[in-house]
């Protein structure tokens, strides 16, 4: 009876390691596998430029997903990552296109930006322009985070819309629900008056 506890117990151990072992072991891997699958990265292999620091890249683009579930498309003319910073792209003409649940594509471009391979965010910098064809926003710095499910804006922000337009210092927006906060650097209140 002794000996039918024991391996009773031993085999339940053997069941709560083998658990242990594929959730923190082999599911994040095949996770990962899958997003690189996903991640992927084409470019014009003969334009590439390695030097010392960098390596340059003609006509890149990269396809990822963003908020776990959205695909899009991110592509620039000219980018370079520099060797001590591997996970980083410097772009210089920025374009990014976000297809959301409803059908809609957002399309963000500026003159440049930065994207991180890992983690998938985004920064749009100089004359960042963004729109859904219903709603155009521009302002000189956007930053896409792939974990949020809004983007931040601010320096110079406008935002028009099909009943007015807006000026504000710092813009939270949501894509998919079109809900914004408005807030200054400062944090004092604001005062905002809608334009139609």
């Amino acid at each position: 009876m002794r000996k039918k506890q024991n391996r009773i117990q031993l085999a339940l151990i053997s069941i709560g390691f083998l658990l242990f072992v594929l959730t923190y072991f082999y599911y994040p891997s095949l996770n990962k596998d899958k997003i690189e699958k996903n991640d992927t990265l084409t470019n014009n292999i003969k334009d590439d430029v390695v030097s010392k620091d960098k390596t340059s890249f003609v006509n890149l683009e990269y396809k990822g997903l963003y908020d776990l579930d959205k695909p899009f498309k991110i592509k620039s003319k000219e980018a370079y990552i520099l060797n001590d910073e591997p996970d980083v792209v410097y772009m210089k003409s920025m374009h990014v296109l976000l297809y959301l649940d409803d059908n809609r594509t957002v399309e963000i471009t500026s003159l440049k930006g930065r994207y991180n391979k890992v983690t998938y965010d985004c920064f749009f910098e100089e004359n960042v322009r963004a729109t859904d064809n219903e709603t155009i926003i521009t302002a000189s710095n956007l930053d896409l985070l792939a974990t949020e499910n809004f983007v931040k804006i601010y320096n110079e922000v406008r935002l028009d819309y099909t009943t007015g337009s807006l000026k504000a210092d710092k813009v939270d927006y949501d894509f998919e629900t079109k809900h914004f906060k408005v807030s200054m650097f400062d944090d004092s209140s604001i005062k905002m008056k809608v334009i139609q």
